[in-house]
């Protein structure tokens, strides 16, 4: 997007940007065994749907819930490259479905061997506080704990909503690892709209 030169990241202050160019501080965590919780009952008339092999539905669900929080990996994603992602047998998707709409997202990645990754949990704007994030955790803990695995492993970052840290170490996950993430912003590239995010300014450069 950019020709100008990478910047050299400066370890004990401020790192500049380019024009058009994003960054956010990932938390790495990981949890080794289930952690002992009470059970999260499902609300009369909620499923969760098997949705991976239903690509449509799947990029719908995650725009939604993406947008405000300035998701991108799957919304700057080539259809060929997520329909090859979502039909590997290795990835599970799961709507939670409220008996009228779609309202969550849950995406487990078994496909390093020991391992389960949590790729994706959110929910659509409105439906957090009631209780959804909770049962989505705990189904999500239940299922990467039924197969034989070492860790299971989620990533988080600065700009995602501000409750996601604290309720992944609420739900037993250790942070082991710290990164900085910088990436073209997606609306100036036209996979989000302009509006996406507000939070988080768009910045073309100068005027």
């Amino acid at each position: 997007m950019t020709t100008e030169p990478a910047a050299a990241l400066n370890l004990n202050g401020y790192t500049e940007l380019p024009p058009g160019k994003i960054a956010a501080i990932v938390t790495y965590l990981e949890m080794r065994k289930p952690p002992a919780s009470s059970p999260s009952p499902k609300p009369d008339g909620w499923s969760l749907q098997r949705i991976d092999q239903d690509h449509r539905r799947y990029r719908a669900l995650f725009k939604t819930i993406g947008e405000p929080w300035l998701w991108f990996s799957r919304a700057v994603m080539a259809d060929d490259k997520l329909a090859a992602l979502l039909d590997d047998p290795k990835v599970e998707a799961y709507a939670l479905h409220d008996g009228s709409a779609d309202v969550g997202l849950l995406e487990l990645d078994f496909r390093s061997e020991g391992e389960a990754e949590l790729a994706f949990l959110g929910l659509v704007p409105g439906f957090i506080g009631q209780g959804a994030g909770r049962f989505l955790m705990n189904e999500a803990i239940a299922r990467a704990f039924a197969r034989t695995i070492e860790r299971f492993f989620v990533h988080t970052c600065t700009l995602d909503s501000p409750g996601a840290l604290p309720f992944y170490l609420r739900s037993g996950f250790k942070p082991y690892r710290r990164a900085i993430e910088v990436a073209d912003d997606p609306r100036l590239l036209g996979f989000l709209p302009q509006d996406a995010a507000p939070h988080i300014p768009v910045l073309t450069g100068r005027p």
